[in-house]
């Protein structure tokens, strides 16, 4: 009874706040105080004042909101215990055997030790003609510049 009464107070008030920042010219805020006004009027008038009211002031309300909030840290905590690698001991030794066995690329440092003396050398490319070229520009600028 009292919850209903100080909304409906609070409702009375925001609108004459509003109509009297309706008068002052601005109208877009006072519309937005109307609204805002008519809020806490709107949720006497569903009932959900009463619900809340009868829920604040029930024990067994609240054993529910702690049994939800006991469940939701146990869903979080092993959630986070999955994400570090939890687990068994033996789900652990069986996933690193798995990643030592599937190696990106087994095979890719064979040809390096199988090689043959007799294979001929790569041949390394030289320095370009036109590179001194572009390093005496780079000179020239950084000298412009003292640097």
């Amino acid at each position: 009874m009292i919850a209903e009464t100080v909304c409906s107070a609070a409702s009375v008030a925001g609108l004459g706040i509003a109509a009297v920042t309706a008068y002052r010219k601005r109208f877009l805020a006072a519309a937005r105080l109307a609204a805002y006004s008519l809020v806490p009027l709107g949720l006497v008038m569903t009932g959900a004042v009463e619900w809340a009211v009868d829920t604040a002031f029930s024990p067994t309300a609240w054993a529910g909101f702690g049994v939800l909030g006991a469940a939701w840290l146990m869903f979080m905590g092993t959630r986070a215990v999955e994400r570090r690698g939890g687990g068994t001991r033996k789900e652990r030794k069986a996933a690193k055997a798995a990643a030592r066995r599937e190696a990106v690329a087994p095979a890719a440092s064979a040809p390096s030790l199988a090689r043959s003396p007799r294979s001929a050398p790569v041949a390394q490319p030289g320095p370009k003609a036109g590179a001194g070229d572009d390093f005496s520009d780079i000179e020239a600028i950084l000298k412009k510049h003292g640097i």
